[in-house]
């Protein structure tokens, strides 16, 4: 069972005591956490190691999953990519599937607890059917820089019924919202399987045992396949690549409950990329292995994360706490986490020539690339480890909850 004393050979014993110290205010206070997956993507992932070390600290901490049907995750999906910016028809339909599916869950998911945590768009609505007895927060983990305005509209009068909005970057606030909002870095847990250091024999034993060559260096792109994470653009630059060192690209994606159109965009993807499938120089490889995924991450050369929009991207944070170089894009919550030139390398999404000439790079001067990744990895150490987290969770809980 994961426990705040596994933490003290990583984390200073005074980070530890200050955490103990918060959770004593909060003791005999209930908390439950809403999202709609339990598994693929980082929400999941980071409330599995949340809401475990928020009970480990003596706070009662529930976690509920939204249940939903297809339809119902076509449209969250949509609401997704909309507020990133793409376009939607926001039809009344899909108004009422969304409300009605957040009405039936109200009706069987009862909360009597001193404070709810509200995550992404798809539970949004549940505080409607709810007669507020306690603060609720909405915690948004995507890029809400440039919402669609009609959605932004609709889904505005729902939160301007919560207490406290948290988002994963400044940027991201808006004006036009008259609620409290919140900066918080998301963080991974690094005593989990999919980051926990490995020898290299088991490194190489997940790697062969998932089809990946081991006789040339290996770019890596690990993400969901969404149209934000830019595969097809991730395609070109290993062409270009390519053309000056003979290597592979390893696409290693994982597919959500809540996320429809992961199958669209892998058939997408695979047919443009099919030549060189056939070759053996681009691999498709499922992350759903937890070690398969380390174990890649580790035995990459270069990380890639060429995304358009990101809300954080944990991903990012996973390779930077490996040690392995990342050449990113210079979006969303990514800027937070590198700094160019130093602790990894970031350019514009749309620079393919860029990414290309730094991944290069990166493949022929290994000395750079390990100099790299030893101060990406201290980031990661002082920043965006999950006890960080945490003790953003009871700062919040003890401003929120009255006592």
């Amino acid at each position: 069972m994961l426990s705040l004393e596994d933490f003290r050979y990583i984390v200073p014993d005074k980070k530890i005591a200050e955490i103990y110290a918060k959770a004593r205010k909060l003791y005999g206070k209930h908390i439950v956490h809403i999202n709609s997956t339990y598994q693929g993507g980082g929400v999941a992932e980071i409330l599995y190691s949340l809401v475990l070390l928020m009970n480990d600290v003596g706070i009662d901490t529930g976690w509920r999953i939204l249940h939903g049907s297809p339809d119902f995750f076509n449209i969250t999906k949509k609401f997704h990519n909309a507020l990133q910016g793409a376009d939607i028809n926001l039809t009344e339909r899909k108004k009422q599937l969304y409300l009605q599916v957040n009405n039936h869950f109200a009706r069987f998911t009862h909360i009597h607890h001193d404070c709810v945590i509200v995550h992404d768009p798809q539970p949004l609505a549940l505080i409607k059917p709810y007669r507020k007895r306690q603060p609720w927060i909405w915690r948004c983990h995507i890029d809400l820089t440039n919402p669609h305005p009609q959605l932004w509209d609709f889904l505005k009068g729902f939160l301007l019924k919560y207490d406290q909005i948290v988002m994963s970057s400044e940027k991201y606030f808006k004006e036009d919202l008259p609620v409290d909002q919140r900066l918080m870095l998301p963080a991974i847990n690094p005593l989990t399987l999919k980051n926990r250091e490995l020898d290299k024999k088991t490194i190489l034993k997940y790697v062969k045992k998932a089809g990946i060559p081991t006789n040339k260096p290996v770019i890596t792109q690990v993400s969901r396949l969404d149209p934000w994470k830019d595969p097809e653009g991730v395609l070109d630059v290993f062409n270009l690549v390519k053309e000056k060192v003979d290597c592979r690209l390893v696409f290693c994606y994982n597919l959500a409950s809540d996320d429809p159109e992961g199958i669209q965009i892998y058939n997408k993807i695979y047919k443009k990329a099919k030549k060189l499938v056939d070759k053996g120089d681009v691999l498709f490889v499922v992350g759903n292995n937890d070690i398969l995924v380390n174990s890649i991450q580790r035995f990459s050369k270069v990380i890639i994360q060429k995304s358009t929009m990101e809300g954080f991207c944990l991903s990012v944070t996973e390779a930077l706490w490996k040690g392995t170089p990342v050449v990113a894009s210079n979006v969303g919550g990514i800027p937070a986490q590198i700094e160019d030139g130093k602790s990894g390398f970031l350019l514009e999404p749309a620079d393919a020539n860029g990414f290309a000439d730094r991944i290069i790079h990166l493949l022929k001067n290994p000395d750079d690339a390990k100099n790299l990744g030893e101060k990406a990895k201290d980031t990661v150490t002082q920043k965006f480890l999950i006890t960080r987290l945490l003790s953003d969770h009871l700062d919040m809980l003890n401003s929120i909850i009255r006592n």
